[in-house]
């Protein structure tokens, strides 16, 4: 009984704060009717739409990168073309159902493991995938909030004062995992006769950049569809990081509710509510509905082919 409520209660956290930030998103928008979003929606001009459409295919085409450097790391090397769909798949389903772990996980198993790949190696990429999404996002968020471009905390009602702290916290982490990276990157672990290694500093250096471009073309997505503000894209660029933090936090699949309350939240100074309920809806569907469904029809592919042979 005890280990069948442990393995609730994640479950039970997850939908609570999904309950919560539904609530509080509700609130945010309570004034406006579903039509007015509609309405804001179809005002939304074309060439941004089209705009956000071509930065979020960008945006996929560069998340290769985080596999691709997990395959350098393994020291082994697939074609290009395999690493492209299997990592799109795995984004586009994870970034979108959650679950990242075990959904990416079983995408990249299934499609690396036909094209030879080793378990204990994909095991080995999949942790690395892992490691470069908290790495980036330690260090990304760490420099965001240590220059806190809008003064976020005045907008949150931050309790210690400055997010600044967080910054500071963050970047503490990053320079603790650094030195290790300088220090036991000659070392190995072996587990089973198979060695894992610490990733070498230049390996990860490329895990923070492939990260950076990864966020700045998320967020140029959302921007895109926003109207025109008077804040720079460095201050949007915060916000969108705090509240991309905010949702991975959380738990709850595709960071919903939470990364849209902070967005709404933060963003209601600077933008009239209708407009940014309907950039958050077009948001929704341009950046994760229409990777899933594109992943779908291309894992279905995939599988139908493969049936075939």
């Amino acid at each position: 009984m005890m280990i069948r409520l442990r393995q609730l209660l994640p479950i039970l956290f997850t939908l609570v704060i999904l309950g919560l930030a539904t609530w509080a998103v509700a609130q945010e928008f309570k004034n406006y009717t579903f039509q007015d979003f509609l309405d804001s929606l179809a005002q939304i001009p074309p060439q941004q739409k089209l705009g956000s459409i071509v930065v979020t295919f960008i945006g996929y085409l560069s998340m290769t990168g985080y596999d691709w450097l997990g395959f350098c790391y393994v020291n082994r090397m697939l074609k290009l073309r395999h690493i492209i769909e299997t990592s799109f798949i795995s984004y586009a389903v994870g970034n979108t159902v959650g679950f990242t772990l075990l959904s990416g996980t079983a995408i990249r198993y299934r499609f690396y493991s036909a094209f030879g790949v080793p378990p204990f190696d994909i095991a080995k990429i999949v942790a690395f995938t892992h490691l470069e999404f908290w790495l980036g996002m330690l260090t990304i968020g760490g420099f965001i909030f240590l220059l806190d471009p809008l003064n976020l905390s005045d907008f949150l009602k931050f309790p210690l004062g400055s997010v600044k702290a967080i910054g500071i916290l963050f970047l503490l982490i990053v320079i603790i995992y650094f030195t290790f990276s300088i220090f036991c990157a000659s070392k190995t672990l072996k587990i089973k006769g198979e060695e894992l290694k610490f990733p070498s500093f230049g390996l990860s250096l490329g895990l923070i950049v492939a990260s950076l471009i990864d966020w700045v073309l998320a967020a140029t997505v959302l921007y895109l569809l926003l109207p025109e503000m008077k804040i720079s894209f460095l201050g949007f660029f915060g916000i969108y990081v705090f509240a991309l933090t905010a949702g991975v936090v959380s738990t709850v699949p595709g960071g919903l509710g939470v990364f849209d309350y902070a967005i709404a939240h933060l963003l209601a100074p600077f933008v009239p509510k209708p407009e940014l309920g309907a950039a958050l809806i077009a948001y929704r569907g341009i950046y994760h509905f229409l990777p899933l469904i594109v992943a779908v029809v291309l894992l279905l592919g995939r599988e139908w082919r493969h049936h075939v042979k």
